[in-house]
């Protein structure tokens, strides 16, 4: 009976000395990392003014229009050169006449391209950029000229720096980080630029909103060791819902509702794909896409789930959200439209490919 009572006794002291190392622990590791969290998602109350966000249609590209309740705006990326004049007239069309901050999240032709467009129209207060060298391109070297020509201040994103819009309205950064990721760190797939994509989080109130630009699932993984706080009741899909990112452990952590792909209806590089679709499916988000549904507007006060997302139209009959393209090549490529703006549709099939399945249809019976 002794002996089972010093076993007890044993049994305990071990228990209590693992709750005391488990208490240390909370109180030198976690609780640090908890009130960090916390900081960094403490946001200004909202006005209760309205605030707005357009996801543009510019194709194969990102361009997204914030306009906050002070009437301060953001325009993120401008899509490519073609869709440059559809952004100009876009912004006018919401009564734009200058714009306040200018990120170009990255140097692809796909995001900076109507750029030069969009300075030709507007005054532009300040421009936010990765930082990324992205050198001898066309696009970007015109971007990077009419910046200058503006002479508008240019400043390299950093995670930690905060725009103030106003009225409780804040859009934070959170990547990228240096040092920048290097092709030997993308090995399994994936591009340099994409990687250190700027990613921001607009918070307004109860509201918030993640834009990932192009970046990579390396990105995501560095974000969450770093402590990044990017969960969100709306997620921008990065790279137009590639397969190299919107990993299950992103979206597991982001908590997303909703997600807005920004892509065009026949592009050769297959996005959205497949396999990112399948991933926000699993995870019960709401999509929309501005192939198949064109202009997506957010509106919200800033209330717990009042945001509103409303669409230019609705998919026509036969047109599946969830339906993936087929890919005619790698979007992690490291030439193509990545570096030079390859960005024309995808090729329609020849005329002998078309006869070739005309006469196997007519061997089998197909009408």
């Amino acid at each position: 009976m002794a002996q089972g009572k010093r076993g007890c006794g044993c049994v305990l002291a071990v228990a209590a000395l693992v709750l005391a190392l488990g208490v240390v622990v909370g109180v030198k590791f976690l609780k640090p990392w908890w009130e960090a969290r916390r900081v960094v998602r403490q946001v200004m109350p909202a006005s209760g003014k309205e605030l707005q966000v357009h996801v543009l249609e510019v194709g194969l590209g990102d361009s997204v229009f914030i306009v906050a309740p002070s009437g301060k705006n953001v325009l993120v990326d401008a899509g490519t050169t073609a869709a440059g004049k559809k952004v100009v007239e876009a912004l006018k069309r919401l009564g734009v006449d200058h714009v306040d901050y200018f990120v170009a999240t990255h140097a692809h032709a796909d995001h900076v391209g109507g750029g030069v467009e969009v300075f030709k129209a507007f005054n532009v207060g300040q421009v936010i950029y990765s930082g990324f060298p992205l050198k001898g391109t066309r696009e970007y070297d015109a971007f990077l000229k009419a910046v200058s020509d503006k002479k508008v201040e240019l400043v390299k994103a950093a995670p930690g720096q905060t725009i103030d819009l106003g009225d409780g309205a804040v859009v934070r950064v959170l990547a990228p980080s240096e040092p920048y990721f290097s092709a030997k760190d993308l090995a399994a797939g994936g591009n340099e630029p994409n990687a250190n994509s700027v990613v921001m989080r607009l918070d307004y109130g109860e509201f918030s909103m993640l834009l990932a630009g192009d970046a990579e699932e390396q990105t995501e993984r560095r974000m969450t060791e770093q402590g990044a706080d990017f969960a969100a009741e709306v997620l921008k899909v990065a790279h137009h819902g590639s397969r190299y990112a919107t990993s299950a452990d992103f979206i597991k952590r982001g908590e997303f509702k909703s997600a807005i792909v920004s892509t065009s209806a026949d592009n050769r590089y297959g996005l959205p794909a497949q396999e990112t679709l399948e991933r926000l499916k699993s995870a019960n988000v709401k999509l929309f896409r501005t192939d198949l549904q064109g202009e997506i507007t957010i509106s919200t006060r800033g209330q717990r789930d009042d945001a509103k997302i409303t669409t230019a139209r609705e998919p026509k009959p036969g047109q599946d959200l969830w339906a993936g393209l087929p890919a005619l090549r790698d979007d992690s490529a490291k030439r193509g439209f990545i570096n030079f703006g390859d960005l024309a549709p995808a090729p329609k099939p020849s005329p002998q490919q078309t006869n070739a399945n005309r006469n196997a249809n007519s061997r089998t019976g197909a009408k």
